[in-house]
């Protein structure tokens, strides 16, 4: 099971709830990246480097000779960039609330928050594919959605690893390579991506978790101050996770807000875009996945893929989590969506309780 899992024998003390949230457990510090993602060698078939990948997420980062930002300078890396992490380290104290470092490319030390690790793995091609469409992910570092494929340099976005798409046909061109189509589920507009960076989602994959439990049985947690998420099974803890809640910034006051909410509408997938994409401080994410909504203004818990930097505020008011964190929750709560439905509400959910301490 993905995520950070409880004794369920043992009932947990505070003092040993903020070790595990960050003061001094390395089982913690290692969520930002690895510990609920499987690292294990892509098969030699995908062609795949022996190493995990790392993807730079920001326009420059800079590389240090040692893990911490009082190190000598060696380079900066820019957006996009791929190198292999050939290390993962615990730094200084600073940031404290993430302390992990990776070593890419045994070229010196990034700090985390600023690469995703990823993999690569390319996938058969659906010959068919079902009247409703399908769900699939992408599992390689970026795919280039492009407008034409018989104009492969007009790119409309970049999708990148984890997102997750809507596949509604495919079309082989001229020189026989197969391209998925993707709508826009935010604007109206289609896009054609390389069908072997798509791997299809199954039923299986997003089938409902706990089952067994009454669904009022079930609850979580999301505690501002430490900037966790934690699920119950009535009273005990069985997942946690870090995560980044809303935060204040400079154009307005996103914190999330406190209160009791249910997660009774739920997508796989949404392109989230904010007011006029030329204006300054907007945002425009397509493929966030497993989205489960807390409010009516779109405050959801989401799959995150444009940082890694989780464990202190900096969202517009939604619940940043490494998509596979995402995706338990959206298959451990309710209701429980169908893998052929792109939207899904009903009257009831999982209540969460969202408070600082």
């Amino acid at each position: 099971m993905d995520g950070f899992l409880f004794d369920p024998d043992h009932q947990m003390t505070r003092r040993e709830f903020l070790k595990l949230t960050g003061l001094g457990a390395l089982s913690l510090f290692m969520m930002p990246g690895f510990s609920q993602l499987d690292f294990s060698p892509p098969s030699s078939q995908s062609g795949s480097p022996d190493m995990p990948i790392g993807r730079v997420l920001e326009n420059r980062v800079t590389l240090y000779d040692s893990p911490t930002f009082s190190g000598k300078f060696i380079k900066m890396y820019w957006r996009d960039l791929l190198l292999p992490i050939t290390d993962i380290t615990i730094g200084d104290d600073k940031p404290s609330y993430n302390r992990v470092w990776y070593q890419m490319n045994h070229e010196g030390y990034v700090h985390s928050g600023s690469v995703q690790p990823v993999k690569l793995n390319l996938n058969p091609v659906l010959q068919r594919i079902p009247e409703k469409g399908q769900l699939a992910e992408v599992t390689v570092p970026y795919t280039d959605a492009i407008w034409n494929p018989k104009f492969p340099t007009s790119v409309a976005y970049r999708f990148y690893y984890s997102t997750t798409h809507w596949i509604v046909d495919v079309k082989q061109d001229d020189q026989g390579k197969f391209w998925y189509l993707i709508p826009d589920d935010q604007f109206p507009f289609s896009y054609f991506v390389d069908a072997t960076h798509m791997r299809p989602i199954t039923a299986e994959e997003i089938s409902p978790l706990s089952s067994d439990i009454p669904m009022e049985e079930k609850r979580l947690e999301i505690r501002l101050n430490d900037q966790v998420v934690v699920a119950f099974e009535g009273d005990i803890p069985v997942f946690m996770t870090r995560v980044a809640t809303g935060a204040r910034f400079s154009e307005g006051d996103f914190r999330t807000p406190p209160g009791r909410y249910i997660t009774n509408r739920k997508r796989p997938s949404r392109h989230m875009a904010d007011g006029g994409l030329a204006a300054p401080k907007t945002y425009d994410l397509p493929g966030v996945p497993w989205v489960c909504y807390l409010t009516r203004s779109g405050i959801s818990f989401h799959g995150t893929y444009w940082h890694n930097d989780f464990g202190k505020p900096r969202s517009h008011g939604c619940i940043n989590c490494l998509s596979t964190a995402a995706r338990w929750i959206y298959r451990w709560t309710t209701p429980v969506v169908p893998v052929d439905s792109i939207y899904w509400r009903e009257d009831n959910g999982t209540v969460v309780d969202v408070f600082y301490e």
